[in-house]
């Protein structure tokens, strides 16, 4: 298993995009995408920060249901 990476969020956003997430908007520092699956829709708020802090970062992957390895794929 990966250690999380430090990233600034671009790039964290580009990833997700990429493993199908859609950016639905923008409100201030925190940008909003979200995924459909068959059975339910998942959602995401990644902060605007350089760089987004690795624990923040973890909790992200982990509500996006993706490990760190399949993080570093899509980059």
């Amino acid at each position: 298993m990966t250690k999380v990476p430090s990233l600034n969020y671009e790039q964290v956003i580009r990833a997700l995009q990429r493993a199908g997430f859609v950016i639905v908007r923008q409100r201030g520092s925190h940008i909003r995408l979200q995924k459909h699956l068959p059975d339910e829709l998942l959602r995401i708020i990644v902060p605007a920060h350089k760089p987004i802090k690795r624990s923040t970062l973890a909790h992200i992957l982990k509500d996006a249901r993706l490990t760190a390895d399949q993080l570093n794929d899509l980059l």
